[in-house]
This record gives C-alpha cells, sequence and structure tokens, in this order.
C-alpha cells in the first residue's frame, strides 16, 4: 500500500529550487520493491549555492542575523516547528514507513521524539541567553573576566537512512538552538521526511539560508560538502568507518573540526540470576528494534554458561515466531523490510557465510515464506558462533542475532570489548555490585542496565574507540556548535606599572 508522494526541489534559501542540473533520483518503496516516486539529486553547484546562502543567512543585514539573535527568538521559531511535527505526526509516519520500512509504531513514536526534541532544544536556546557574561573568578582583582558562547558558523551536516527525520533532528536543532547556520545531505535511501522538513520551515517562515536541504547521491552531493574549498566551519556526520577516515583526512587540511560516528558492534551480556523471559526479550528488542537497523543494536547476545541455555533459547524464539512480519503500513507489524536490496543482500550473504564457517542458524535466515516480494528477512538467530568469524568480526546492521557462551565475568568483559568499535553496551543481572563491574570495564560510550535501547533528549550519545569521537543529545550536544570566547577586562585606575618611565629632566 503506497501514499502519494510530495513532490519537492531542493531547499536552499528558504524556498524550493530546482537542481541546476536537473537530476532525479527513483523512490522505491522496500516493502513492494516498486518505485512509487522521485527526488532531487544535488550536485556541487548546488552545494555551493546552498552554502553561499548559508553564509549570507549567518551575517545578513549588518547583525540583523540567525547568529546574533538571541535565543529566546530561536526558540519560537523551533516551538513553531515542532508544533508543526505534532500537527503532520501522522503523514509523517506514513511516509517514513513507506521510504525506509520501519513499522509505522515505530515511525510515529520517532515523530514524537522529534517535536520532542525541537521542544528541549528550544528550552536550552532561551537559557543560553542567561548564560552569556557568565563571570569567571580570578585571583587579581584588578581584573575582571567573563566568557561568552557563540555560534561557530556554517556546519554541514550529512546522516544515515535508518532513523531519517530523527537523527537529523538531533543534529539539526542543536546547530539551530546554537545560532549556526546549516546545510543538510541525508542519506540517499531514506529522505522523505526530510525534504518535508524544509516545508515545514517554510510554514513556519524559518529566515531563508539558516537550513538548507540538499538531498542526491554521496559522491555528487555529500563529498563536495566535505571539500576544503567550502570553508565550512565545521562538520558533523555519520558514515562507514572508511569513508569517515577520508572526509577527516579532507577537513584536516583546513584545521576543519568534525564530529564523526560508525557506531558498530554492540554486546549484551546475560548472567545467570536473571528472569528468562525478561531477559530475551530485551535481548530481541535490542537486536530487532527497527527492523534490526540500527547503530546501537545489542547484536552480539553473550549466555552466561550457567544459564539454562536451551532454555533461553527457545524462549527467544518464541518471541520471535510472534513477530510479525508485514508491510509497516498494516496494523500490528513489528518488523518490516530492510531499506534496500543491497542491505538485503548484504545481510542473506553474511548469514550464508555464519553457516559456512561452522555456526548454527537457530531460526530464520532467509525470506519470510508469506512475503514474495520486498526486502524482508526473517529475525534470525545464530549459535556455536567463534570470535574468528566473520558474523562476530563485522556489522550485519539487520535482524540477525548471534549468541555466544561464556563462563566467568571477566572472560565476558573480554568478549565484549573485543571490537575495535565502542557505542553501546548492555548487561542483564540482578546483582547491582556485578552491574557496577561490567559497567566500568565496558569501554562504550553508552551503557545500559537491565534494558536496552532508550534514548532520551536530555542524555548524552556517542561512541568510544572507532565508533566516533564527540557527543550529541543534551547540553553536550549543544556545545558541538558553540565556541567558548574569553573577555578579561583590567579594570583599576592604577597604572600597570610594568614599564617606569624614565624620570622628567
Amino acid at each position: 500500500m503506497d501514499i502519494p508522494i510530495p513532490s519537492r526541489q531542493l531547499f536552499i534559501n528558504g524556498d524550493w529550487k530546482s537542481p541546476i542540473l536537473n537530476k532525479r533520483i527513483p523512490v522505491i518503496n522496500p516493502s513492494t520493491q516498486q518505485t512509487i516516486g522521485d527526488i532531487p539529486a544535488a550536485t556541487k553547484e548546488d552545494v555551493d549555492a546552498a552554502v553561499a546562502a548559508a553564509k549570507t543567512a549567518l551575517s545578513r543585514n549588518k547583525g540583523a542575523d540567525w547568529a546574533s539573535a538571541s535565543g529566546a527568538v530561536r526558540a519560537r521559531y523551533l516551538r513553531a516547528i515542532a508544533a508543526k511535527v505534532t500537527e503532520k505526526k501522522s503523514e509523517l509516519a506514513k511516509l517514513e514507513a513507506i521510504d525506509s520500512g520501519k513499522p509505522l509504531d515505530e515511525a510515529a513514536w520517532d515523530m514524537d521524539d522529534v517535536a520532542g526534541c525541537f521542544e528541549f532544544y528550544a528550552d536550552l536556546a532561551e537559557k543560553l541567553d542567561a548564560k552569556q557574561k557568565a563571570p569567571v573568578s580570578l585571583p587579581m582583582d584588578t581584573f575582571r573576566s567573563h566568557v561568552l558562547r557563540e555560534p561557530i558558523g556554517v556546519v554541514g551536516l550529512k546522516t544515515p537512512w535508518n532513523y531519517p527525520l530523527l537523527m537529523i533532528t538531533w543534529k539539526v536543532v542543536p546547530c539551530l538552538a546554537s545560532g549556526c547556520v546549516a546545510i543538510l545531505k541525508p542519506s540517499e535511501l531514506a529522505f522523505l521526511t526530510c525534504l518535508e522538513l524544509g516545508e515545514i520551515c517554510k510554514e513556519v517562515d524559518l529566515p531563508p539560508g539558516v537550513l538548507n536541504i540538499l538531498t542526491g547521491l554521496g559522491l555528487e552531493a555529500g563529498a563536495p560538502l566535505a571539500s576544503p574549498s567550502l570553508m565550512l566551519t565545521r562538520l558533523l556526520l555519520l558514515e562507514a568507518l572508511q569513508l569517515g577516515a577520508k572526509i577527516m583526512t579532507a577537513a584536516a587540511q583546513l584545521v576543519k573540526p568534525v564530529f564523526t560516528g560508525a557506531w558498530w558492534k554492540k554486546p549484551i551480556i546475560v548472567f545467570e540470576d536473571v528472569d528468562l523471559d525478561k531477559a530475551a526479550e530485551w535481548a530481541i528488542f535490542g537486536c530487532f528494534w527497527t527492523n534490526g537497523q540500527i547503530c546501537s543494536a545489542t547484536f552480539p547476545s553473550l549466555l552466561y554458561m550457567k544459564v539454562e541455555q536451551q532454555n533461553f533459547l527457545n524462549r527467544m524464539v518464541k518471541w520471535i515466531k510472534n513477530i510479525k512480519i508485514s508491510d509497516p503500513l498494516e496494523e500490528g507489524c513489528r518488523l518490516g523490510p530492510v531499506v534496500s536490496e543491497g542491505q538485503y543482500e548484504k545481510i542473506l550473504k553474511f548469514v550464508s557465510n555464519a553457516k559456512s564457517e561452522g555456526a548454527t542458524i537457530l531460526t530464520g535466515g532467509s525470506r519470510p515464506e508469506h512475503l514474495k516480494k520486498g526486502f524482508f528477512v526473517e529475525p534470525t538467530i545464530i549459535t556455536d558462533v567463534t570470535t574468528s568469524m566473520q558474523i562476530w568480526k563485522e556489522e550485519v546492521f539487520g535482524p540477525v542475532l548471534c549468541v555466544k557462551t561464556f563462563s566467568t565475568e571477566e572472560e565476558a568483559i573480554d568478549l565484549a570489548n573485543d571490537t575495535i568499535y565502542g557505542l553501546g553496551a548492555a548487561v542483564i543481572s540482578n546483582d547491582l555490585e556485578r552491574c557496577e563491574r561490567v559497567i566500568k570495564a565496558f569501554k562504550a560510550g553508552i551503557v545500559w542496565v537491565n534494558s536496552s535501547q532508550e534514548k532520551d533528549n536530555q542524555a548524552p550519545r556517542g561512541g568510544s574507540k572507532r565508533s566516533g569521537f564527540g557527543r550529541e543529545l543534551g547540553e553536550w550536544g549543544l556545545d558541538n556548535y558553540l565556541s567558548v570566547k574569553q573577555v578579561t577586562q583590567y579594570i583599576s585606575d592604577e597604572p600597570w606599572g610594568w614599564y617606569q618611565p624614565p624620570a622628567k629632566l
């Protein structure tokens, strides 16, 4: 079931602009594999236009610009956008579902989070006014010092496809709240709601050039955004590790800061002292939420040997058999298709390789029998996994959970940290002292205890090791876009006294 796709262009300088080279990208519904529309494909020429618009917005009319506006002024726009998102929640959720394959209920919850994020940072924008000229205590009373928090300038943003509108919100909203202006390049795999944000900005009369949205292919629209010649102040991106490294290399030519993320391999450790049904549900939810396409998915499940292993696995299989796999718009859908044919083939190849390497496919691993079209993959559990297997070492990014047992707490920690990545990790245990030990031992930016995947606008989010650096969300997210300026004034009427003029002749 498809719904009409709004016909959009590129959103540049507060209005819709046709791509200069008139390129378009087809929109494929992953549930039906049918082309349901197209969207504009930006190239370097469009990127140049968007950057010019952003720079103008930053310094328009001799100081009457977005950067110099008070936090209270910016907050009014953010709250107006939040209200529009809430008003259009149903429409936006349906677009997200048919574009990305996300179940409709999940997409609707994401829209609530989007509106909440705009509201949260509207509050922080107002509070930012009160923090200006915050005094700094100095040891000498002849000096007075304070700090100013100023927007860093023009920011380039590149975002992924698994939470199309929510993940751009995590970056766009603190950017605008701080007084920065942005050029956004969403993923070419899911983008419809990103363009609808442009329409909402028009409806609330967001000043032209403050937010520019460029859909397009990575090499044609994304790569130019990272070009040193554009002189952007900062780049914030979520990319594959190799691409992120290339972009950072390019940015380093001008000492341009980059916030990056490549967030993979998040373990969940289950100890023996837990309710098996609760633990099974958290393990399933932590991996299969958002069709298994979530950067913080707790993918390897580490199971204590003293747990009733077969009983636990049987309970997970039972949970999985009750998951409704269907078109995301169908009522009760809990698992939709993965986002694209390329992702679909990649996931099935991972499962095939795991089997050929000696792992056991306990359940799933193929297309559901009742669905003949669409990029659907059954929720899959793989056991008898060793640390030398591809399925252990690499990221699947799909509805696949591999299970490995351990004998001691130390072994579990070693297995959990046996990766170059470190976004998140989870521990399931009723022994809170043990949980504290494991929390401290995890090399990860996020740790869940007796849960998985909880995310709130108020708490920081980010990784360690090669999962990137920096933090978004919460007050930490605002810091990405602010520069701290020290202002120190000599307030004494007395000469400083460093130089003594010669006596008068």
